[in-house]
């Protein structure tokens, strides 16, 4: 059968053994690249199930584990890949793009004056009509009190130090961030190719 045959197919899979009600939403894989480690952490890398599949007819991953679960045609049937791995490396960027969520990620989603993590905007440290400059060094997480309390001032003449002075990141540090921030589920046969801080069953 041609390869564009089989993926054509892939598209009307359904589940085998399985309750066709359920939606099969519920089983991504988990995409590693091709060193074994996760393409991100935050937000993890997860792919669509037929994504996943068709990506094994293509020929540019390989299944690395399986869920329970299986899809299938007339004439052919495969288990929904859980874990895949790439089969050439994506070297990521060194430096992240400069976003509300990468620069709220840095800041551990937690305003850098008070700590808390309610009602989170941004500050210019050195605000703008002084020449602050919109920058990974001069950007902050602030909480809307926070912001509104510091107003257009420093945070010397605010008296408002702040909790860890704003640095560019680079991508391996934000990745670092994102692991301790681990989705409300993991899979079981994601466990073993991620490493958060997460109490391991007996």
């Amino acid at each position: 059968m041609l390869k564009a045959e089989l993926i054509e197919r892939a598209a009307r899979f359904r589940s085998a053994s399985e309750d066709p009600s359920r939606n099969l939403s519920d089983c991504p894989a988990l995409v590693l690249n091709a060193d074994y480690t996760p393409l991100s952490y935050y937000p993890l890398s997860l792919w669509p199930w037929q994504t996943a599949i068709k990506a094994v007819f293509l020929e540019r991953v390989d299944i690395v584990a399986s869920y329970a679960r299986e899809v299938h045609s007339p004439s052919w049937t495969m288990p929904i890949p859980s874990v895949i791995a790439l089969r050439q490396y994506v070297k990521p960027s060194e430096f992240p793009a400069f976003t509300r969520f990468n620069l709220f990620l840095r800041d551990r989603f937690t305003c850098q004056y008070c700590g808390s993590p309610h009602n989170l905007t941004f500050d210019h440290v050195i605000p703008r009509r002084l020449g602050g400059r919109t920058s990974w060094e001069n950007v902050a997480t602030a909480c809307s009190p926070c912001n509104l309390k510091k107003g257009g001032r420093t945070p010397k003449q605010a008296g408002m130090p702040l909790l860890i002075e704003p640095i560019r990141p680079t991508s391996w540090h934000l990745q670092e961030r994102g692991r301790a921030f681990p989705p409300n589920y993991l899979h079981e046969t994601w466990r073993d190719w991620l490493y958060w801080d997460v109490e391991l069953e007996a």
